[in-house]
């Protein structure tokens, strides 16, 4: 299978069908079965077994595919064409038994990101996109909101769990947004604040500290409806590049706020 609309609609199809594994697991779940992959940095066996459910399946869809994932339960290799996951983007949130929590599945070839899947577990909501085919929730069109300035959006972000030593310039940039915005929100899942973005729901999300599995699969679903993405510099260095912005046309509204209070 080399067709990208294919190949997305069968990765929606086995994500929707691999997230009734965690919807499972969550009824039941315990804390004491989490692990520590840092301080504030949570696994389980959800997050493995959800992710040798996805490998399995993507190996089937595109067996000549590497890849690329969270908790490495497979052998890290990048190809002509890679696959990123995220078995679970919103591990605390799950162990907590919060919303959202979400599967993330970006497809690249080479360095670009050409089909994406982010699949929002607990509204049952899949997100996805293919390289100029548009993005979709459920079967529908979405695209990026209109709103162009800061005093008419609502933004998403998220907090470093490690990595502090910018943290005062971090602040500078919320405080300055919460007294100009809508609000600012912190679901706890990058993947969903991206898909939230695509479909209209913010204005923009950005944040420092990322991997390119919690993004990958958003980078796509924003360009594909309308958004704009870049590094906080505004270039192209965002997917390995651990800092992101992913907006509507308020993209350099905001770029220039975090720029001011960044660098």
């Amino acid at each position: 299978m080399t067709n990208l609309k294919d190949i997305t609609l069968a990765t929606a199809e086995l994500a929707k069908t691999t997230a009734q594994f965690i919807a499972t697991e969550a009824a039941n779940f315990s804390k004491d079965k989490v692990e520590l992959k840092g301080k504030s940095d949570l696994v389980s066996y959800v997050d493995k077994e959800t992710e040798k459910k996805l490998v399995t399946g993507l190996s089937d869809i595109l067996p000549e595919a590497g890849f690329i994932t969270e908790e490495n339960t497979i052998s890290q290799d990048k190809k002509a064409y890679t696959w990123v996951i995220d078995p679970l983007d919103g591990t605390t949130n799950f162990v907590h038994g919060l919303p959202a929590y979400a599967i993330s599945i970006g497809l690249m070839h080479g360095d670009d990101v050409v089909a994406g899947v982010i699949h929002e577990v607990t509204r049952s909501e899949t997100f996805y996109a293919w390289k100029d085919g548009g993005a979709f929730m459920n079967d529908e069109p979405i695209h990026v909101t209109d709103a162009a300035s800061i005093d008419e959006s609502l933004f998403a972000t998220g907090f470093p769990i490690h990595n502090f030593e910018k943290l005062d310039d971090y602040l500078a940039i919320l405080n300055e947004l919460m007294k100009d915005a809508h609000g600012l929100r912190r679901v706890g899942s990058a993947a969903t604040d991206m898909a939230y973005v695509a479909c209209g729901r913010y204005e923009a999300f950005f944040e420092y500290n990322l991997n390119p599995w919690d993004v990958a699969a958003g980078v796509i679903l924003v360009k594909e409806a309308g958004g704009f993405i870049s590094d906080f510099k505004g270039g192209s260095d965002f997917l390995f590049g651990r800092e992101m912005v992913a907006a509507g046309p308020v993209h350099p509204k905001l770029l220039e706020v975090i720029k001011k209070h960044w660098f």
